[in-house]
């Protein structure tokens, strides 16, 4: 059994020594073809659509033991800044959404931005505001 060990042993660190030196050749797969990424199409969106200018951002009243009642809430805060632009303004027909959650502990609080956008321009906003000298 020992002369084996010295016959195997010697083999054994051969092969390795050899496989270090000079690594089995490895053939490159063919690459496969590249596929053009096409932008995404925009939706359809009707007649007298628009967005606003700038973002609005809402938050919840507090921390929440719930990340997702946090969110939510944060949701309805910024869905009531934007319905004071359009009236028909929802989360789903926003632009650049976002929602960001900070945790402490086991609570969350959420923070939800997102520019408006909407067929029916709210009274509040269609006033330009007046100037004063």
């Amino acid at each position: 059994m020992a002369k084996l060990a010295w016959v195997v042993l010697p083999a054994l660190c051969a092969v390795a020594v050899a496989m270090t030196i000079a690594p089995p050749p490895v053939e490159a797969a063919d690459p496969a073809p590249a596929t053009e990424a096409a932008p995404a199409p925009e939706p359809v969106r009707p007649p007298g659509f628009a967005c606003g200018d700038k973002a609005l951002s809402g938050t919840g009243p507090g921390f929440d033991s719930s990340r997702d009642h946090s969110e939510e809430t944060a949701k309805e805060a910024w869905l009531e800044k934007a319905r004071t632009i359009y009236t028909d303004a929802t989360w789903q027909t926003a632009k650049e959404l976002n929602v960001t959650c900070v945790k402490q502990g086991l609570y969350s609080k959420c923070f939800a931005s997102a520019v408006p956008c909407g067929v029916q321009k709210s009274s509040e906003a269609a006033e330009a505001p007046a100037k004063s000298n």
